[in-house]
């Protein structure tokens, strides 16, 4: 499970992030790449853009669940 204490800090802002456990296995992104991508230093993957439709959430959670790291986390705000 995703530690909100170890957010990577170039996550945006919002529900969903990775976190320290990241491997950048691009599982996220192939399921969610209007979420999901590359970070700037090229060692994992961020969030870029939180969800806005109960659909976009959906693939959120799915990238999440999928993530075999467990490197991407739902802080359950909204």
């Amino acid at each position: 499970m995703a530690n909100v204490s170890e957010r990577h800090d170039d996550n945006v802002p919002g529900r969903f992030y990775t976190d320290a456990d990241c491997v950048l296995c691009n599982e996220c992104f192939d399921i969610a790449p209007g979420h999901f991508k590359m970070a700037a230093a090229g060692d994992h993957m961020v969030v870029y853009k939180q969800p806005g439709t109960p659909e976009e959430t959906t693939l959120c959670k799915q990238a999440m669940e999928g993530c075999p790291m467990e490197a991407v986390g739902d802080d359950g705000q909204a």
